[in-house]
């Protein structure tokens, strides 16, 4: 009987708990995936009660999952029809990549200025994962590594402060990342501007890194901005 006792104790140990909290998280990540992942396109409305049902969730985890999006800046509320994925405005996807070349360069430079060799040595590393991603077709995957990338590029550099800036704007970086990664040889020409930063990041040279930086984050909103022009 005791032993009895004790296996159902350790049964209830193991369970995995559903809690609100647990379920929220899921449907977020879920959500937010969906969008990056163009599964629901720049404009599409969100209708509540179908996300219920392809989720499996219920509404009032939904509206709050949607709330979250909405203060990321991946959706909208459209007076009179409600939440859609939001369609990128050009003049504030400029801004963005305006904040990006001037925090990512300076993060750059200090990094070749500073940071220790394992370091310097890691991101190189991260970039062979990014390659690794755009080859196996994972644009997800590309997304998450590029993220990890400059989290880690910006830490090495003692930018802890202006990474937490540019994290506030990761949905919607990754939302324009997922359009620019998508372009016809993108792979090889984002692989070759990231290894040049790496590079310059070797050689400790702060003003290649600085330059590097500048002229990848300037490739990029040039193709984003070509892009949202068609939208």
């Amino acid at each position: 009987m005791v032993a009895t006792t004790e296996s159902n104790t350790a049964n209830e140990e193991m369970k995995v708990e559903r809690s609100v909290t647990t379920l929220r998280s899921l449907t977020l990540e879920k959500m937010r995936d969906a969008i990056l992942d163009f599964r629901f396109k720049p404009g599409e409305r969100l209708v509540e009660r179908t996300l219920c049902e392809r989720l499996g969730v219920s509404r009032s985890v939904v509206r709050e999952v949607l709330r979250h999006l909405e203060a990321e800046g991946l959706v909208e509320t459209i007076p009179h029809q409600g939440p859609a994925v939001t369609k990128p405005d050009p003049a504030q996807a400029a801004q963005i990549y305006e904040i990006r070349g001037l925090l990512e360069s300076e993060a750059a430079r200090a990094c070749a200025l500073q940071a220790s060799d394992a370091a310097i040595a890691e991101l190189g590393g991260v970039i062979d994962e990014i390659d690794a991603a755009f080859q196996t077709g994972s644009p997800r995957e590309v997304l998450r590594r590029t993220t990890e990338f400059y989290e880690k590029l910006f830490v090495a550099a003692g930018k802890e402060v202006a990474w937490d800036v540019v994290r506030s704007l990761n949905a919607r970086i990754n939302h324009l990342r997922s359009m620019t990664i998508a372009q016809e040889g993108r792979h090889r020409t984002a692989i070759a501007e990231m290894r040049l930063l790496h590079a310059a990041l070797l050689r400790r040279d702060g003003a290649g890194a600085y330059e590097a930086s500048r002229a990848h984050v300037a490739t990029v909103a040039g193709l984003a901005g070509a892009i949202l022009s068609q939208i």
